[in-house]
């Protein structure tokens, strides 16, 4: 763990150094990950993996204001479009993954379904799909898209290389006390009703109500954030400590296909609602782009992008893979006579 948290920060450090847009996350996340496919055992225990998400969900939610809702009105159409942006980028990615690699309908449809991974592993193995065909697919769209997206914003003159500063005050001790413990009741109490991420949306939304009624001023200290961004990048690239190399080069090529069937369809969708609504692009570009829920909610922290809506569009994703997904296997994978077989 001290090595994975050592590694993390100096990656990210280097890239804050660098100036690179979202850097804590994307440096921290590419060393760590650049180090696990070395071979090297890191890992980030579930505790503090809570930990980061409970942190990450109160900064998240002390940013929230009148302001940052005043797209609300939008959400119907926005949300029902990333739903059908979904299927479509499903249904293309597991055409690919058929036709060009010789994928089975199973393991091309999960692997082409963004999002939802706990449920995407447990439907591949009850349905004998390819694991780790599925894993590198998944995996490798999620630290694509966290590396690429600052950068493609900051190029884009549409996010700062670096984020301004989310509160002007630190929240006094007992503020902080208060915030802390309605985050951690409220994640708690999600969590008993399995909602999803429910560590990070408790948090956000004790924060969030909190800050928004007034009641508390203020925000965590920034190195507080800061270390927080450093330890969900190093979540994510430690998923590559327990992926052989031979395992990655073996599905790269089908992984970047699919990754790149699912970008175009998404492109198509963020096109059409920027030239058709008022919703900033940054923030819709974000809240379409069909990453991991945690890592895209970050990415809007660090820089510095409406969490509302992106929160409200990976969740409704969520959702939506959740419900859909096992479905669309049902009705169109191998029968479940052939896996029992």
């Amino acid at each position: 763990m001290l090595e994975t948290l050592a590694i993390g920060t100096a990656g990210g450090l280097l890239f804050v150094v660098a100036h690179l847009p979202g850097g804590l996350i994307s440096g921290a996340m590419l060393a760590v990950g650049i180090a696990a496919m070395a071979g090297r055992p890191l890992s980030v225990p579930p505790i503090l993996t809570q930990s980061i998400l409970v942190v990450l969900g109160i900064s998240l939610g002390s940013v929230v204001s009148r302001q940052l809702i005043q797209h609300v009105s939008a959400y119907p159409v926005t949300i029902a479009l990333l739903a059908l942006a979904t299927f479509c980028s499903t249904f293309g990615s597991s055409y690919y993954l058929q036709r060009v690699h010789g994928w089975d309908r199973t393991s091309a449809f999960l692997a082409g379904s963004p999002g939802a991974l706990s449920q995407i592993t447990i439907l591949a193995v009850e349905r004998g799909a390819d694991l780790p065909a599925i894993a590198v697919a998944q995996t490798l769209r999620v630290i694509a898209l966290t590396a690429a997206l600052p950068l493609l914003l900051a190029l884009g003159g549409l996010a700062p290389a670096t984020a301004p500063a989310l509160t002007m005050t630190t929240a006094s001790p007992l503020e902080l006390a208060g915030l802390v413990a309605a985050a951690l009741a409220l994640s708690m109490l999600l969590r008993l009703v399995k909602f999803p991420a429910s560590w990070m949306f408790g948090a956000m939304i004790a924060s969030a109500v909190l800050h928004g009624m007034g009641l508390i001023e203020g925000g965590l200290p920034p190195w507080v954030r800061n270390v927080a961004l450093v330890g969900i990048g190093a979540l994510m690239g430690s998923r590559f400590a327990r992926m052989k190399m031979k395992t990655l080069l073996s599905h790269l090529n089908a992984a970047v296909g699919s990754f790149a069937i699912a970008i175009a369809v998404s492109a198509v969708f963020v096109a059409a609602i920027v030239l058709t609504t008022q919703v900033h692009f940054a923030d819709i570009l974000v809240a379409f782009a069909p990453g991991a829920m945690d890592a895209m909610l970050a990415l809007a922290l660090t820089l510095h992008i409406d969490p509302v809506f992106v929160g409200a569009h990976h969740l409704a994703r969520f959702v939506f893979v959740t419900i859909a997904t096992p479905g669309i296997v049902h009705l169109f994978g191998r029968p479940q006579d052939d896996v029992d077989d």
